[in-house]
């Protein structure tokens, strides 16, 4: 390969590193403020199309994520103000939060949690079980008109 050939190949992979490096910082400036509870750490939001798409482009580095949305007569719509309790299955507090968005990505240890969600005063529960590399999606979706109680 001659020195030109070489330059031109250093400009492509720099323009490219570039170009990932500007993608990777938009990413991020969306992301909703990162929390820590106890041991846990999550971020919690979505509103808006920008930060909906960086909570979705890192959801698969976390553990734990959770969707709220309600069922009207325009179909699914997300919700926001959903607070959360996460308890191992021992009963002890993991995580005691208010969702900020319909999404919820939470860095739990391996184990299984006993989740609760509460919206409009109708509450959904949810076991799940963490694995030290999977990764776990859980929908919390209400119906329209439901009468509550615990699902």
């Amino acid at each position: 390969m001659n020195r030109f050939a070489r330059a031109g190949l250093v400009a492509v992979t720099l323009a490219l590193t570039q170009s990932a490096v500007n993608v990777a910082f938009a990413a991020t400036e969306n992301l909703p403020p990162l929390h820590r509870q106890g041991a846990v750490t999550y971020l919690s939001g979505g509103i808006g199309s920008d930060q909906s798409a960086a909570l979705k482009d890192v959801m698969h580095q976390y553990p734990l994520v959770l969707e709220f949305a309600g069922k009207s007569n325009q179909g699914n719509e997300y919700l926001a103000d959903v607070p959360v309790h996460i308890t191992d299955m021992n009963g002890t507090t993991i995580l005691n939060a208010t969702a900020q968005g319909p999404f919820m990505l939470a860095s739990l240890p391996a184990g299984r949690y006993r989740i609760s969600a509460s919206y409009d005063g109708k509450t959904q529960q949810r076991v799940v079980d963490i694995t030290p590399s999977g990764h776990t999606q859980t929908l919390f979706l209400w119906p329209a008109g439901s009468n509550g109680g615990t699902s």
